[in-house]
């Protein structure tokens, strides 16, 4: 019995040490190329961005819409596209007028969100 209590604590402590690593990998701040800013990644911002993108993106870019909508999610591309998208503005949402709707800090939030949780965003050796 005693055997099998150490087994499950060290299985618990180490399952919570890759946890923690795994937790760290992801980048807490990155630059803005729109505004020219570095913005810090916080919990609050990437969870108003997750829900400004499942409210107002994924209502279009969800699979099988009638728009014509490539379907997204926060990895569909890597952390420098999700800049260049967001800096360039050049999906067809942006230059139809779609993204007028929504604030600068909307749209800083929702670039946060897609960017902090990138393809590429967990490889610490992928952060450009």
């Amino acid at each position: 019995m005693r055997k099998k209590v150490l087994a499950t604590v060290m299985a618990l402590g180490i399952s919570m040490g890759v946890g923690l690593i795994a937790a760290q990998a992801r980048p807490s701040k990155r630059f803005d190329a729109a505004t020219k800013t570095c913005r810090l990644l916080t919990f609050k911002n990437l969870e108003d961005g997750y829900h400004l993108f499942e409210n107002s993106c994924k209502s279009c870019h969800h699979r099988g819409n009638a728009q014509g909508a490539e379907f997204l999610y926060s990895e569909s591309t890597t952390m420098k596209g999700w800049t260049r998208v967001f800096a360039t503005r050049y999906p067809e949402c942006a230059k139809d007028g779609v993204w007028n709707k929504l604030s600068q800090d909307q749209l800083l939030k929702i670039n946060d969100y897609l960017y902090a949780y990138a393809w590429d965003a967990s490889d610490p050796h992928c952060f450009v």
